[in-house]
């Protein structure tokens, strides 16, 4: 099978000679060279979000590349990029640069004047290393990570204090408990809380990579805070003000990046509508929106889908609502604000038992929240739901096992149990038909 070589060059006289002498390779197949570190991760990305297969096994970074340094530029690439080999081109191949090159990622270097043995050789042992690597990630099966296409998941709140903060934290937590690398992102910008919540004092934010256009590994690691849990934090600015920093254009950069880095990214985007959480929301492959089951809560997620519908954001069916604070004896139950909204509506709900994290959120120690706690149960079987958490036979599950979770789906999914019925009672039943009639409008 021909070896696939991409060229990474900048200098017109380097791309003369180093494309002639790939193609003189035996079983070599050069593609056209990238001239840049931009253009270079862009079609590795876009090759790797076809397949794995797609991709070169052999990539050449030539030591003047730009404008990412040839380092940086190989390090990145190693990481997002696990099953591709790259070779460095330089002038100096002291044994400085050689181990600093291994140390970013490098299968191999090859010194300036190019040697046709010297550069066939390195490219033949690449692309025999680049070949078992996919072999390899071939066996791994839906579990393997091969550094891009993480899962990315938004929380939005219908109104203020839904519950947002809580779901992000903890859908995180059971995918970071499950063995997935997980990040969490305050997109809340102007009044986030999720620092306070973990009970965390931090330098940098969201913010501090909201001017930079190519988010490399080092920078990323950087900006990230790691919690004791395991979980990585990107949060908000502490400055509210700063949060106008962070446009939709950066957020899609910072979303692609994150989403390259780790295998899970929940972003807690609050309550209030920005360009930047409009963006996040765009980008997502599930969109939650927490509401409450009264009146004013699904009259604002009502509304929200619809604006999200007219800017062409998100389609109402492509958004999933996760009911917090419910209770059997409501009289807004899921299936009616499923109707009302237009929305896909989550089988888990959360139950109404704030004594529960009353302690654990005035302490700031939200993921201390009891194991026995019925909220906590529900939100990581949700997580569970949503494919977040993957049990030994890949099918969702839980944060509980066995019967737990099972009786949580009973409980909670509408098509299980009958439509709640109107209360007995001429005042009771009027009052429902009332507030019926002013979530429908």
């Amino acid at each position: 099978m021909p070896t696939r070589i991409l060229p990474a060059v900048s200098d017109a006289d380097a791309v003369r000679s180093i494309t002639t002498l790939l193609s003189q390779l035996p079983d070599a197949e050069p593609v056209g060279p990238v001239l840049d570190s931009t253009q270079l991760i862009d079609t590795l990305a876009r090759l790797a979000a076809e397949s794995v297969d797609e991709l070169p096994e052999v990539v050449v970074v030539h030591e003047r590349i730009g404008p990412v340094p040839a380092l940086e530029l190989i390090r990145e690439v190693a990481l997002r990029f696990p099953a591709v080999g790259v070779i460095l081109i330089t002038s100096d191949a002291g044994p400085g640069l050689f181990a600093a090159a291994m140390d970013s990622g490098a299968r191999g270097l090859v010194a300036l004047p190019l040697s046709y043995e010297e550069l066939g050789a390195r490219v033949q042992a690449v692309a025999q290393w680049s070949t078992g690597v996919r072999r390899h990630l071939g066996h791994g099966g839906a579990d393997t990570f091969p550094g891009v296409g993480g899962t990315v998941v938004t929380v939005s709140g219908a109104k203020g204090g839904v519950g947002t903060t809580l779901t992000a934290v903890h859908l995180a937590l059971a995918a970071q408990a499950s063995g997935r690398s997980t990040c969490v992102v305050d997109m809340d910008l102007q009044t986030g809380d999720i620092a306070a919540y973990l009970d965390v004092q931090f330098r940098r934010s969201v913010v501090d990579l909201a001017a930079i256009t190519d988010i490399s590994p080092r920078v990323l690691a950087d900006a990230v805070f790691r919690h004791d849990t395991g979980l990585a934090l990107l949060l908000a600015p502490g400055e509210g003000e700063r949060g106008e920093e962070v446009t939709d254009r950066a957020t899609r950069q910072i979303v692609s990046a994150l989403r390259s880095r780790y295998e899970t990214v929940v972003l807690d985007c609050g309550s209030q509508m920005s360009g930047a959480g409009a963006a996040a929301v765009e980008m997502a492959d599930t969109a939650l929106l927490v509401t409450t089951p009264d009146v004013v809560a699904v009259r604002g997620a009502k509304r929200l889908v619809r604006l999200w519908e007219r800017l062409q954001i998100r389609k109402a069916e492509e958004t999933t609502v996760v009911v917090n604070r419910h209770t059997k004896s409501t009289e807004i139950q899921p299936a009616l604000i499923q109707r009302i909204t237009g929305t896909a509506v989550a089988r888990t709900v959360v139950p109404a038992h704030f004594k529960e994290l009353q302690a654990v959120v005035d302490a700031g120690r939200l993921h201390e929240l009891d194991a026995k706690s019925t909220i906590k149960q529900a939100l990581w079987t949700l997580a569970g739901e949503l494919g977040l958490v993957q049990g030994t036979d890949g099918t969702p599950t839980g944060h509980r096992r066995g019967g737990a979770r099972t009786r949580t789906r009973s409980r909670t999914d509408p098509s299980a149990r009958p439509e709640p019925t109107t209360p007995r009672g001429g005042d009771r039943a009027a009052l429902t038909f009332r507030r019926r009639k002013e979530l429908g409008r």
